[in-house]
């Protein structure tokens, strides 16, 4: 949602700030690709865009909403709608949501995907993964639905995943009458924290076991984060400062998510809010004795136990619950997830959480569908189709999807 006076004090008082480094602009906003690998205490710094944080310090907007104005003003446009797909924005018990829908003619009723955007839940919207959605539904012949949930820090969990619960069961429950889409044959997913959410939805709704509606038939996971109980894991160790999400970012992106206590960041990092009871549990499903030797080769390093702090778990344990960290629920929970795809990326922070649930869903004897790209990073679909901005690698993991989801 746009805030047109912040947008309008945000754009007055960059034309105000002249500070400069070293002879260039502080606005470097993740820079991708042209980052460096930097100490712990200097990839921290690099986490926060620059101009953000000024702004934020001096009481004229937070940072993220600075971010948001941003990438909206300057990293989304908008192509007219191609032939062969009708686009409508709608609301869906109130959620915001678009619809796209192809218009070559079908034999019977189409299979559908509700898709949940990416952005650390306090970044993105419809318009930011607009291309993507456009792209499944013609080249898959699908019915998208992508869904404008509400972000952090404004609208804290579990706002954002009942937003995509309220989207996915209202499109269900009128899917054929309204759509001439096969409720049956409908999927729910997303990228980064929206593949979260795709896989805590399912889980919410395994264990909640709601009758009149259909589960959803597949889940669809494009890089996902999955769990906030280790940040240490051989792919954070390997990817801590590639862009263009950096190690100390994801955490927080989770705090965002849970309650906007910044100075709980260093505690989830050093991992010292998890309780001892549960370690053992954490260290079966997160070893990274789990991963296949590859994902070793780059190096890692096995870090001292560390010390339970109760205040740290006390303010953050929803986070180590299923619907924040799916990849910690119960057997008996994963076990009623549906099929699901999973694309992982070589130089990704989270990419080990991918390949950790993959083992899970395996270990159930769960259907599962991975791919990996070896030369891929975190967020490839947002430069996809996006002049300028594209990289032709994001055609791969968008056709991937389209692949899978012509299988369903």
């Amino acid at each position: 949602m746009e805030n047109k006076p912040a947008n309008k004090l945000i754009s007055s008082a960059l034309n105000n700030l002249s500070l400069r480094n070293q002879g260039r602009p502080m606005m470097e906003l993740h820079q991708p690709f042209l980052g460096s690998f930097h100490t712990r205490r200097e990839e921290q710094r690099a986490t926060h865009p620059i101009q953000g944080r000024i702004l934020h310090r001096l009481g004229i907007c937070h940072q993220v909403i600075f971010i948001r104005w941003f990438v909206a003003s300057f990293l989304i446009r908008l192509n007219p709608v191609p032939a062969g797909l009708r686009v409508k924005d709608l609301k869906f018990s109130e959620v915001p949501v678009r619809l796209y829908e192809p218009t070559t003619m079908c034999g019977g009723l189409r299979r559908g995907l509700v898709y949940f955007h990416g952005g650390g839940w306090v970044l993105g919207n419809i318009d930011s993964v607009d291309e993507v959605c456009r792209h499944i539904a013609k080249e898959s012949e699908t019915t998208v639905v992508s869904v404008g949930y509400r972000l952090a820090p404004e609208h804290r969990y579990p706002a954002p995943l009942d937003d995509c619960e309220t989207a996915l069961c209202h499109f269900l429950s009128v899917a054929e009458a309204e759509f001439s889409v096969d409720a049956n044959r409908v999927a729910v997913g997303g990228d980064s924290t929206g593949a979260n959410m795709a896989a805590a939805l399912c889980q919410r709704l395994a264990r909640t076991e709601v009758a009149r509606l259909p589960f959803p038939c597949a889940q669809v996971l494009i890089y996902p984060t999955l769990q906030m109980a280790d940040f240490n894991l051989p792919s954070y160790q390997q990817n801590h400062a590639v862009p263009i999400l950096f190690r100390g970012r994801v955490a927080f992106y989770f705090l965002q998510y849970l309650n906007g206590d910044m100075s709980l960041c260093q505690d989830l990092l050093e991992g010292i809010h998890v309780p001892t009871e549960l370690k053992p549990s954490y260290k079966e499903w997160l070893s990274p004795s789990n991963l296949p030797p590859e994902f070793l080769e780059r190096g890692y390093g096995e870090l001292p136990t560390a010390e339970y702090d109760g205040e740290a778990y006390h303010a953050i344990k929803a986070g180590l619950e299923h619907e924040v960290s799916p990849l910690l629920a119960e057997d008996a929970v994963i076990q009623k997830t549906p099929p699901t795809f999973l694309l992982t990326c070589e130089y990704d922070v989270v990419r080990d959480d991918g390949i950790l649930y993959r083992k899970r869903l395996l270990d159930l004897k769960k259907e599962v569908t991975w791919r990996h790209v070896v030369h891929g990073f975190h967020g490839m679909i947002n430069f996809f189709n996006q002049g300028w901005l594209t990289f032709s690698s994001a055609a791969h993991v968008v056709d991937s999807v389209v692949d899978y989801v012509r299988t369903l």
